[in-house]
């Protein structure tokens, strides 16, 4: 079971709910006055791998803890299009009031975790892990990384206090040394007190050999050809993990795993995953009684 980040969705639900409902929601106060029963369904309109219903649940919660919730798809599970993933009973106000919070947790999440799905399903059967990257919307990176967990991806690091990743400006930072991926590689293991990992960003097989003298746990092919990096596999000979980054689709996934990476990290992940179509379903609780 993939454990949600529940102190990271309170926060952003305090910050969502506080953002579109900062006073009232005018509209339905104007239009009801006291409590309206109602029932809602939460329906998906496309396929999808479900993210983001601990954050829709908690979110109806918050706005009125005597809303009754039926939950019909746990977070990780697939869907499919006309499938119910939440049902919720109560004050027809308080459904209102909640919805476009609640629903924009889980159509984004959702879609964060369908890609991430998407892409693993294209690189079956290769001994690949897709990872994620720190291109995450602030404020949810919490929550984009769980998603992509729930899609069966993996999470590169977290925070920049979470490993050691040289990348082409702190390379160009050094100025003009001399083979400078090895240097920096060796500077940063100098200085490592942690023993984390040292991951090092390279562009070219000359600098493969550079990160390799600089004994780098990780190296992180960036732009790189299938070619290349067949190429790069060979070269490195297991003494390292290759990770492959840049330009990376689901036209051209396939091929890149079959070159031999260890890692693929793709920031559209997190940064241009589509929202998942889905909606909420309203009605009063008195009409629906009397179509039974």
């Amino acid at each position: 079971m993939i454990t949600p980040p529940v102190a990271d969705i309170r926060r952003a639900i305090r910050l969502a709910l506080q953002e579109d409902l900062p006073v009232d929601d005018v509209t339905t106060a104007a239009l009801f006055p006291s409590p309206t029963p109602a029932l809602a369904r939460i329906i998906a309109q496309q396929p999808l791998v479900v993210a983001g219903l601990a954050a829709a649940v908690r979110t109806f919660q918050t706005v009125d803890a005597t809303l009754v919730l039926s939950i019909h798809r746990r977070d990780g599970e697939r869907a499919r299009s006309g499938d119910c993933l939440i049902q919720i009973e109560g004050d027809g106000r308080s459904i209102l009031k909640a919805e476009r919070v609640a629903l924009n947790f889980l159509q984004h999440l959702s879609g964060v975790a369908t890609l991430t799905h998407r892409f693993c399903d294209a690189v079956r059967g290769y001994p690949v892990a897709i990872l994620d990257t720190r291109k995450t919307i602030p404020g949810l990176r919490a929550l984009q990384k769980w998603a992509v967990l729930l899609g069966g991806g993996a999470n590169h690091r977290r925070s920049l206090s979470d490993a050691v990743l040289i990348k082409d400006n702190h390379l160009a930072l050094l100025g003009h040394t001399t083979r400078p991926v090895q240097t920096a590689c060796r500077k940063a293991r100098s200085h490592n007190l942690r023993t984390m990992r040292i991951i090092v960003e390279v562009e070219s097989l000359a600098d493969v050999r550079q990160a390799l003298a600089g004994q780098a746990d990780i190296i992180l092919l960036d732009n790189m050809t299938v070619a290349s990096v067949r190429q790069a596999v060979r070269m490195i000979k297991g003494q390292a993990l290759v990770e492959v980054s840049g330009g990376i689709t689901l036209k051209n996934v396939r091929a890149m795993a079959s070159a031999g990476p260890d890692r693929i990290s793709i920031g559209a992940l997190t940064h241009s995953a589509p929202g998942a179509a889905m909606s909420l379903v309203l009605e009063p609780q008195t009409s629906r009684r009397q179509k039974k």
